[in-house]
């Protein structure tokens, strides 16, 4: 019996041990791709039977889970694409990748392809926009080109600054408050051709995400918005080749693999020579001279199936010439040349943990170099002003999405910015003398963490924190002034000697409660510092503008943003209604005094100053996202606003009372709607209506040698009249069967269908005889309206894949 016994312990030993040894654990990765354009999909959902488990895919398209050994099936979901099943034999550690196609009559209804119904019911994230290549390409924009930036001027809380212009004021911020980043880099000027295209490099991006509300405590360094501009990668087993021929500008793009499985490319390039257009298409830029480059390129390198390297060089330069419009003393010349460059490096490695989680590396090198150039009349000499940032960062980054319920990242960044403010050379002339500006230092560290909590199915919770510190190093030269604020004298720092510091925390809220499966209301608060501004005196950012960082009289500009919304859905998710209302408290706004020349000035507080800022407003959006007819409406109710608080008289603006600032638009409406025909034929229209920019009209007139000049008292003391506008676009597609090799459409477009003359800007003259004596009586001075175009801009523009 005794033996009987020890037999069957034995027995189970024996049994138990061997089902350990065999029960092993492996790790599945799944990555999910678009077969068509082999970007990786983010929140894909992936369910895992007989477990009843799963998960979604991350930002790179990749889930990983530990599973013991065992055969599984797999249901791969997202919506909009077909669904995937697979069958796995788990014996050992496995990556699969997942190829989902687009489902051609889902793809026709949708607009903005979300990742998953109701996402922006249950997100406790405000003011976020997330759009993909198949959003941006159905805007209808000036000349054909598929353009960024002119898609988010579609948008709730975007407003452009001015007609085929591409500086972008969100909730009221101006142009430098806006964080635009290109895979990870800094772009500093996003323009090519006076505002007419962005510079992005149009077949290579895959998506952009704005953040307007509770920034993500990942961003930093700007206090209106985020824009972050994403590269495909080029996860490709052929070569593919893509491209488009316009009027203004052509483009190829190439996407093939180096090493097979291991090594892939895309690089893809756009140039642009509108010498003969311009005069035709905008008479007066008739005696304007420009043309354009910008291209990409990006590496991957797959190490492993947790580890991926890639590398993106980013390269944007510009040339043109126009009548002169900017000029500097004792110089004599005719015309305006600008030749403007950016060069960009990113370079990043992401590692993935067996349990989803990651690390993300990332080094950015960027440097932007600005010239304003002036060919001296009678003569070959050309007198050049220069001025360069370089930006460099590096940062790293941990994230952890093994929990729906809960999500975290944590991580460190340092930024360097050295920015030369400018230096004038008069080549071989004698009327100016060379001017060098003190180049600045400074160092930005930063600290951050976020969580994504949902701690009940009724409530979802964002919160992070920023920790910054700030340091401008020497060498730098400090003008000393007296209580009545009287230069004194210059105060010398050494190199790496520290001039000032800043340290300022950085919190960042949202809050998403259900009202019901299809209701939620949100609440949010972010506060953010901006280390580094741009000053201009022109809505188009323009090269002549100068960049700064902070020192002890310019401190950094303060955000305090509070956000309120309601969301709610209707039709099974086809109809989406949002009503956000938010409010803006900034500090240390710049903005130049009356008379200042900031163009050449050794201690640039004398020419500016400070001022506090509001913005407010409620954005009404509705969308409807399935159907033939799909699109989106949108309405603003806004203002913004600015307030100096200067002693001395003659630097106060508006005597330091509230005043509408350059990007105030109380009124904003603008729709998007496409017509899907069929197959063949798609439609589109869009159309943007908005309250005039203020501007600034002369209080008074006196005389000077005979000569009328202006007296301005108040600035933005008027309007411009109201801004409207309607495009319209229709595209011709050969084919849309995924599996022809070569595919083709056209594109033709209309801007400005109606032949709006949008004012641009009212400029005074002086009055030659009665003419407009009707209009203008006795006054000595006529006031006339700037419009850009005047007429409509027709275009049309051949696009090709061929894989």
């Amino acid at each position: 019996m005794k033996s009987n016994l020890t037999t069957v312990l034995i027995g189970l030993f024996v049994l138990v041990s061997t089902s350990l040894l065999f029960a092993q654990d492996y790790v599945l990765t799944i990555s999910v791709l678009d077969q068509e354009s082999k970007e990786p999909l983010e929140g894909v959902s992936v369910l895992i039977s007989p477990c009843e488990c799963g998960g979604i895919s991350n930002s790179s398209g990749i889930f990983s889970k530990r599973l013991p050994s065992g055969a599984y099936e797999l249901s791969i979901e997202y919506l909009g694409y077909g669904t995937q099943q697979l069958q796995i034999n788990l014996d050992k550690n496995q990556s699969v990748s997942v190829q989902m196609l687009v489902e051609e009559e889902q793809l026709s209804e949708v607009v903005l392809l979300a990742q998953k119904r109701n996402q922006n019911v249950e997100t406790p994230q405000m003011g976020v926009l997330e759009l993909n290549i198949r959003d941006l390409i159905k805007v209808p924009t000036a000349l054909g080109e598929f353009d960024v930036l002119k898609s988010i001027t579609l948008m709730a809380g975007v407003n452009s600054s001015g007609d085929v212009s591409n500086g972008v004021s969100i909730r009221g911020g101006s142009l430098d408050q806006n964080l635009m980043l290109y895979e990870g880099a800094p772009v500093f000027n996003p323009t090519h051709l006076f505002g007419l295209f962005s510079v992005f490099t149009p077949d290579v991006i895959s998506g952009v995400d704005i953040y307007r509300a509770n920034i993500p405590a990942k961003y930093g360094g700007r206090i209106a918005s985020v824009l972050d501009i994403k590269v495909k990668n080029p996860y490709v087993d052929q070569l593919k080749i893509e491209g488009g021929i316009g009027l203004i500008s052509n483009r190829l793009t190439l996407t093939m693999p180096l090493l097979k499985d291991k090594l892939m490319l895309i690089a893809g390039g756009r140039t642009g020579f509108s010498d003969v257009l311009f005069p035709l298409l905008i008479p007066r830029l008739k005696n304007t001279r420009a043309n354009f480059l910008d291209s990409t390129v990006k590496l991957l390198y797959l190490l492993n199936p947790n580890n991926q390297l890639t590398y993106t060089n980013f390269l944007s330069n510009d040339f043109y010439q126009l009548d002169l419009i900017s000029s500097i003393e004792n110089i004599n010349s005719s015309s305006n040349q600008y030749d403007f460059k950016t060069r960009n490096h990113t370079f990043k490695w992401l590692h993935t943990f067996e349990n989803s989680s990651s690390l993300i590396n990332r080094f950015v090198h960027s440097v932007y170099t600005p010239q304003n150039l002036f060919p001296e009349v009678n003569s070959e000499n050309v007198i050049r002003f220069e001025s360069q940032i370089q930006y460099s960062s590096l940062q790293s980054e941990y994230a952890n999405t093994t929990q729906e319920a809960l999500k975290y990242y944590a991580g460190l960044e340092v930024k360097r910015y050295q920015i030369n403010p400018g230096t004038l050379d008069p080549g071989n002339g004698n009327s100016i003398n060379p001017v060098a500006l003190t180049t600045e230092l400074g160092f930005e560290s930063s600290a951050y963490v976020n969580l994504d909590w949902n701690p009940s199915p009724q409530l979802a919770f964002s919160g992070g924190l920023r920790l910054t510190q700030f340091s401008l190093l020497g060498p730098f030269d400090e003008a000393q002034y007296n209580a009545d604020g009287l230069f004194e004298g210059i105060t010398s720092f050494n190199d790496q000697e520290v001039v000032k510091n800043y340290r300022n925390p950085e919190p960042r809220l949202g809050l998403n409660y259900k009202l019901s499966e299809n209701t939620s209301i949100k609440m949010s608060y972010a506060r953010i510092f901006q280390y580094i501004q741009n000053i201009y005196n022109t809505n188009t950012p323009l090269p002549t503008s100068r960049w700064k960082i902070s020192d002890r009289y310019i401190t950094p500009q303060k955000n305090n943003t509070y956000g309120l919304g309601l969301y709610t859905n209707f039709f099974d998710s086809r109809l989406e209604f949002s009503a956000e209302g938010y409010y803006r408290k900034t500090a240390n706004n710049l903005t130049y005094r009356p008379g200042a020349d900031f163009f050449l000035s050794r201690f640039i507080e004398n020419e500016i100053t400070k001022a506090e800022g509001k913005s407010y407003g409620v954005e009404l959006s509705l969308r409807k996202t399935v159907g033939k007819i799909n699109g989106v409406m949108n309405y603003t109710w806004s203002r913004s606003l600015l307030k100096t608080d200067e002693l001395r008289p003659i630097n106060r603006i508006n005597n330091n009372q509230w005043y509408a600032s350059d990007f105030d638009r109380p009124h904003t409406f603008n729709a998007t709607v496409n017509f899907e025909g069929d197959q063949y034929n798609s439609f589109s229209f869009n159309f943007v209506g908005q309250t005039g920019r203020p501007f600034t009209i002369a209080n008074g007139v006196f005389e000077e040698q005979n000569v009328s000049i202006p007296i301005y008292l108040y600035r933005n003391n008027a309007r411009l009249p109201t801004y409207h506008r309607l495009d319209f676009s229709w595209k011709i597609a050969y084919s849309k069967d995924p599996n022809r090799r070569f595919k083709g459409d056209w594109i033709f477009t209309v801007y400005n269908l109606y032949s709006r003359k949008n004012p641009y800007n009212v400029y005074y003259t002086q009055r030659n005889g009665t003419v407009d004596s009707d209009v203008f009586l006795e006054s000595p001075l006529g006031a006339y309206e700037l419009s850009i175009l005047q007429g409509a801009l027709v275009s049309l523009s051949y696009n090709f894949k061929f894989q």
